[in-house]
């Protein structure tokens, strides 16, 4: 039989004549009247065939992008309404249609990962749209052929360029469509795909286009995604049950070099020339690399065309990245257990190259603020004093920490009043601790102080600033659940609920379709409330709230690397024993780094499970180690049944360092993120990746929080410890553990307990948790690998104590452990679990007894307002291991010249003590249970003295 050869016409000029007649067969009867008739075919080549159902509605249909001269591409802000992102934009080609306006630039967008090539290029006669990026040219087949199980289309002549594209109809996991273009003159081309079904944005029931534009989002304009800036390399549109897509092939996306700007090949876009909702891609970029071609010089693509059932976009998301890019649980322990780097986080936070000013009770924040310094919440250092045991993160940390969330106005927090950048404040007017934070600290120092609590009310009932120029509203639902979980009344979960109620109807059930309430920077802000949903549904057992969280940590997925898919090979990295520099820090003086030119597993080094900073610094940020996330989606996961944001999670955290390792990846691959010696070097010193000392304590929480969480979804909720919430600001929240006891399998009161080096083992594929009660502790190994592991172990002797005869019992129903004469042994199954109690041993945990040891009578009037300086004087009560006495002046220097603060201490003698410089503020050690007896005076800027008055609290 011959090939039946079809003249076909775009649906653009009226005919749709090559998806008609694919579907309906070969042959002229199949072809629209006003289509021309059929040729006669050469002999011996196969017949036409229908095309797939799954291609349904596709054609091969492409726009060629032309100019002469130099483009101008360059990335600028794109001006969107509460959103804060930088687009592509070129130089205009139609000038009348520029659309790009110069943005004044806020004080927040500085600092790292803000390019002010960016924020501060020009915008005159520039356009976003990429139609505008240079002539369009439409083309639609002149003829379209088969041979065998390829549909091959020619197009008609052009004097600049030939153009020719094919379909695979038999590769897997799609069809594959390639282009071919070959210059007839010098110029610079970009050839775009247009052939996938088009949608009225009305009509379709969800867009995506990375980075930004989810639900119903509909870019305002063309806007074209780089590749550097697309998680997985597609844009996709649904309607009904039927979801389209047209996704780079990986070979088109290269692991190596890291994607930036400068290599992306190609990008994708949603919004048609027309303002339709259709997926597109576009290769090479208008004046990126490979566009600039000389006369004979040739260039081409490949992409799968996808059309597939889907009840929403996160579905097809997650089946493009399996089927397409190779996403799977990739990643195990080969740098070492996720323990030895808590524990080395851990001390690194107490370390000198850790940045705390103590003067000023916070972490430096001088990569981005100088001067400055900014923390997150107290319940950071709280949990790890609390969980590792440490009386000295407790009376260095944890204290300074409290008082600067209870005086400060902002987490940030500068003495220079003319530092504007990221709106530091300089006012002591808290607290900076919000709803959360405060109703968190209530609880877990068993209610004995019931300040915190009444400051947590009165922010219910407020707003305020604490984080950027982000304003906050107390009185939320996520703010009521705070309050019920602190203080178990019923009214405030029945608020949470019906809150939470209308936020499904508003924000879950009714997808968005703008960028509003609120400004649009951190991913959390793009999605339905996963973490509160969440926390929701533990509080009520409502699966509603289950399913929302889900569907909010799915969309959340959305934002996480996928690609460029990671090749089976090792990559060479730290050439010439140099790691490469970040070009931000390069700027501000900082020195290369020496790392060893090795060759490792190109998986150790992929992005893949993690995301960008946020939307107005992905350019600057592509990947940050910073995946708070991981946690929720660990549990979202495992209590949905969501094996992939059980994939993610894991791929975010395991195995990717050994010490704090800096905030991303953005330079170039390398290793030098995985040393455990990595981050102990002075500010100027490291120059690979920026450090913002605040997320210490956040990162260990998270690890913490990864491994407890793993512990609790590998026993299938049989490792359960109760739960508090560190909201923190941004992206920073996490589970708290350890204020109360645990179950472990059928034992109940099960404290939580992981002092540094309490295990050791020569398997760093076993990651662990540890707990004691009474005379027997308790351990759950976790495998990371895909292999079973047979380890053997030891306890550290000046951590636990025999007390009577030995025994193992395992507790979980998989996997063996033993002792005999050397130590322990233990298997542990393949990605499995293996829980055991060993009878005989006593945890000496002599610092977390002693600060549950407190009882939980009310402090008497723990708080007082004073005249002099508009002063707030706080007792806090940490039970057995003593109280504080916190004074701190509202009103800063410009009218104080000098506080002081006349005690006794704890042996009766009288104190004194007195600051003459701001921040006015006095922190007293005192006994458990000594009221705090003080007279606060001062001398003003004009000369005039205090005497203040006597004051009791605690009595």
């Amino acid at each position: 039989m011959g090939t039946i050869v079809l003249q076909t016409r775009s649906r653009r000029i009226g005919a749709g004549a090559l998806a008609l007649a694919m579907m309906l067969g070969a042959g002229a009867a199949a072809l629209p009247a006003q289509s021309p008739p059929a040729q006669s075919p050469p002999a011996g080549t196969s017949a036409v065939a229908a095309l797939p159902a799954e291609l349904a509605g596709f054609d091969l249909d492409f726009v060629v992008l032309y100019r002469a001269d130099d483009p101008g591409m360059a990335l600028r802000p794109a001006g969107i309404p509460n959103l804060v992102y930088n687009v592509a934009s070129w130089r205009a080609f139609d000038p009348a249609r520029a659309d790009l306006a110069t943005s004044k630039r806020d004080d927040s967008s500085q600092g790292d990962g803000f390019d002010d090539r960016i924020l501060d290029g020009r915008a005159e006669k520039r356009s976003a749209d990429y139609f505008n990026s240079g002539e369009r040219i439409h083309l639609a087949p002149a003829r379209i052929a088969r041979q065998g199980s390829r549909l091959i289309a020619h197009y008609p002549a052009d004097p600049r360029f030939t153009l020719t594209a094919e379909v695979d109809l038999a590769a897997k996991p799609y069809p594959l469509l390639r282009w071919h273009l070959t210059a007839k003159v010098p110029g610079n081309f970009s050839v775009g795909y247009v052939g996938a079904p088009q949608v009225a944005p009305a009509a379709a029931d969800e867009v995506w286009q990375p980075l930004v534009w989810q639900e119903k989002r509909m870019p305002d304009r063309a806007y074209l995604t780089m590749a550097y800036r697309a998680p997985l390399p597609t844009a996709m549109v649904r309607r009904g049950g039927t979801a389209y897509a047209a996704i780079a092939h990986p070979s088109e996306f290269p692991f190596q070099p890291l994607p930036t700007a400068d290599n992306s090949r190609f990008g994708v876009a949603v919004r048609t020339e027309d303002g339709q909702a259709s997926p597109q891609i576009f290769a090479p970029v208008m004046g990126g690399a490979g566009s600039k071609l000389a006369a004979g010089a040739s260039t081409g693509f490949s992409a799968y065309l996808v059309r597939s059932e889907a009840r929403d976009l996160t579905q097809l998301y997650e089946r493009l990245a399996r089927t397409v890019y190779g996403f799977r649980d990739y990643r195990s322990n080969a740098v070492g257990s996720l323990n030895a780097a808590f524990d080395t986080i851990t001390d690194y936070s107490m370390s000198a190259y850790a940045r705390w000013i103590a003067e000023l009770k916070g972490s430096s924040y001088s990569t981005d603020v100088p001067g400055a310094v900014k923390n997150v919440s107290s319940l950071n250092p709280l949990m790890l004093a609390l969980v590792t045991d440490r009386r000295d993160i407790f009376d260095d940390r944890v204290v300074p920490y409290v008082e600067f969330m209870l005086s400060r106005e902002k987490f940030l927090f500068s003495l220079d009043p003319e530092q504007k950048i990221q709106h530091p404040s300089r006012q002591l007017l808290g607290p900076a601790a919000p709803v959360s934070e405060l109703a968190a600290l209530y609880d877990i120092f068993d209610r004995r102080n019931p300040a915190y609590l009444a400051l947590a009310r009165g922010e219910f009932e407020g707003n305020r600033t604490r984080n950027l120029d982000v304003a906050e509203s107390g009185r939320t639902w996520p703010n009521a659940l705070s309050l019920y979980t602190a203080t178990g009344d019923r009214a405030l979960l029945a608020e949470a609920v019906a809150g939470a109620d209308r936020y499904l109807q508003r924000r879950v059930v009714t997808p968005a379709t703008r960028f509003e309430d609120g400004a649009f920077f951190f991913w959390p802000e793009f999605v339905p409330d996963f973490v509160d949903l969440y926390r929701l549904y533990e509080a009520t057992g409502a699966r509603r709230f289950l399913a929302a969280a889900q569907s909010g940590a799915r969309r959340y997925a959305m934002f996480v690397w996928m690609a460029p898919a990671i090749p089976d090979a090792t990559v060479t990295v730290n050439p010439g024993g140099k790691a490469p520099v970040y070009w931000y820090l390069k700027g501000k003086g900082h020195t290369p780094m020496s790392a060893p030119e090795e060759q490792v597993p190109a998986w150790r080094l992929s992005e893949i499970g993690l995301t960008a900073e946020s939307s107005g610094t992905s350019t600057g940020h592509r990947a940050i180690f910073m995946a708070n996330y991981a946690p929720w989606m660990l549990r979202i996961g495992a209590d949905a049944q969501d094996g992939f944001l059980r994939d993610i999670a894991k791929a975010a955290i395991i195995g990717r360092y050994r010490n704090f390792p800096g905030y991303h990846i953005n330079t170039a691959r390398t290793t030098i993120y995985e040393a455990a010696d990595y981050p102990l070097h002075d500010h100027k010193q490291l120059s690979v990746n920026s450090f913002h000392y605040n997320h210490i304590w956040p990162m260990a929480t998270m690890l913490l929080d990864y491994l407890v969480s793993d512990a609790h979804v590998r026993s299938g909720g049989a490792i359960d410890f109760p739960a508090q919430f560190i909201e923190g600001y941004a992206y920073l929240q996490n589970g708290f553990y350890g204020h109360r006891a645990g179950r472990f399998h059928g034992d109940r009161d099960v404290w939580l307990w992981m002092p540094r080096g309490l295990v050791k083992t020569d398997a760093s594929e076993l990651n662990y948790v540890a707990g004691y009660r009474g005379d027997a502790l308790y351990l759950a190994f976790a495998n990371q690998s895909d292999t079973p592991v047979t380890a053997r172990f030891t306890l550290a002797a000046d951590r636990v104590q025999r007390v009577g005869r030995l025994r193992v019992m395992r507790l979980s129903p998989a996997g063996t452990a033993a002792l005999d004469g050397e130590g322990y042994g233990v298997t542990v199954p393949a990605g499995g679990q293996v829980a055991l109690r060993i009878d005989g041993l006593r945890a000496d945990a002599r610092f977390q007894r002693a600060m549950r040891a407190g009882g939980k009578t009310p402090v008497a009037h723990d708080e007082a307002g004073l005249g002099f300086g508009d002063a707030r004087a706080y007792l806090l009560d940490f039970g057995a291991l003593g109280r504080r006495g916190f004074v701190y002046l509202r009103d800063d220097d410009r009218s104080i010249g000098s506080a002081t603060l006349r005690y006794r201490d704890a042996s009766g003698t009288r104190q004194e003590l007195t600051d003459t410089s701001f921040p006015f503020e006095f922190s007293v050690p005192l006994p458990a249970g000594a009221p705090f007896a003080f007279r606060l005076s001062g001398v003003k800027t004009d000369g005039s003295r205090d005497a203040g008055v006597e004051t009791v609290l605690g009595r």
